[in-house]
């Protein structure tokens, strides 16, 4: 079983796997999502889908796309897509015990029927219209992950960061058994840049070591989210080492970020803050850093 809070990449999501995918853009949502089908086909497993902002047909298109059969899948019964609206509330009212129930029953009668176990993934972006019971989905969630803990099951919930406040991605994200890592910014033998969520927000991840090798990747990596919204958390507590020039790349970063925005550099070492302010680069108005054990 998966320690909660796990991060994984969506090739590595199994049996007993409920996870959250927070996105912030529709080619993410596209990769993980295809990857996440595309791969219960492949196994034998039977594959359900709740389609709620895209088209069921658009689905079944990016199948098409990643050389999948969905026609053959649906036609033998092991692909069904349908809408958020007919799987989570068909009776115009989200009811949590029953939904539990229903994917307790579509396990059971997917190995009933040959299949090497079930996977489901569900847009969430429907909870956020007004449905009434909408109010149990935490409860919901957390059953979820319960029912599927050590089955031939998992399930893949979608959260469209632009469409969900920080505090509601928080609380869903804890709902799970852990998460799908995005595709890093930049990866090698050295370091590690990844786009993820942290209390719903979205961070950039800093892992390995900083240094004349890499910090052109790190300029480039933080040039590359300046184009997100408001602040932006860069998330350095599994950091190993970062040198003065690195730290300079934080501060040039922040530089270029308009009036009332900041780049929010948190879990750094005291030893590197306090080279940040014998350097002055704490001077520069749009970076904030928080030492580890800091407040966030």
């Amino acid at each position: 079983m998966r320690a909660p809070g796990s991060e994984l990449p969506v090739q590595g999501l199994g049996h007993g796997d409920h996870v959250c995918l927070a996105f912030a853009d529709d080619a993410e949502q596209r990769r993980v999502v295809t990857a996440y089908l595309s791969q219960g086909l492949a196994r034998g497993e039977r594959v359900l889908y709740f389609a709620d902002r895209q088209d069921p047909a658009t689905v079944l298109d990016w199948l098409r796309s990643a050389g999948a059969r969905p026609e053959a899948a649906q036609a033998s019964g092991q692909l069904r897509v349908l809408t958020a609206g007919a799987g989570y509330f068909p009776s115009g009212r989200f009811e949590g015990e029953p939904m539990v129930v229903t994917l307790r029953r579509e396990v059971q009668e997917s190995l009933q029927a040959g299949y090497t176990g079930f996977r489901v993934s569900g847009e969430m972006s429907w909870s956020l219209r007004g449905v009434p019971g909408t109010e149990q989905l935490s409860w919901y969630e957390r059953e979820v992950t319960e029912l599927f803990a050590g089955q031939p099951a998992s399930a893949l919930c979608q959260y469209d960061a632009r469409l969900f406040d920080p505090e509601q991605l928080d609380t869903f994200e804890r709902c799970h058994r852990g998460t799908v890592e995005a595709d890093p910014l930049y990866e090698d033998a050295l370091l590690r840049i990844v786009p993820s969520f942290l209390e719903g927000r979205r961070t950039v991840r800093v892992v390995g070591t900083v240094d004349y090798r890499t910090t052109g990747a790190l300029a480039e990596a933080l040039d590359t989210v300046l184009g997100w919204t408001g602040d932006v958390r860069v998330d350095m507590g599994a950091l190993e080492f970062i040198d003065l020039a690195g730290l300079r790349a934080l501060a040039d970063s922040a530089g270029r970020f308009e009036p009332g925005r900041h780049l929010r550099v948190e879990g750094l070492a005291p030893l590197m803050c306090q080279v940040i302010s014998v350097a002055g680069f704490d001077q520069q108005p749009g970076l904030v850093v928080i030492p580890a054990g800091g407040p966030a």
